[in-house]
């Protein structure tokens, strides 16, 4: 269904699956990168 792990999380936190804490995390664990946290959320990490 998902392609990668952003595309994944982008869903998520559209559908408020995730949050921001949980996604400041991937982005900590190297799961996605800070741009695409800021894509995802429209704030700056």
């Amino acid at each position: 269904m998902f392609e990668n792990d952003f595309e994944r999380l982008r869903y998520y936190y559209e559908k408020n699956w995730a949050q921001k804490s949980q996604l400041r995390q991937y982005v900590a664990f190297g799961v996605i990168t800070s741009d695409e946290y800021e894509v995802i959320t429209g704030e700056a990490y």
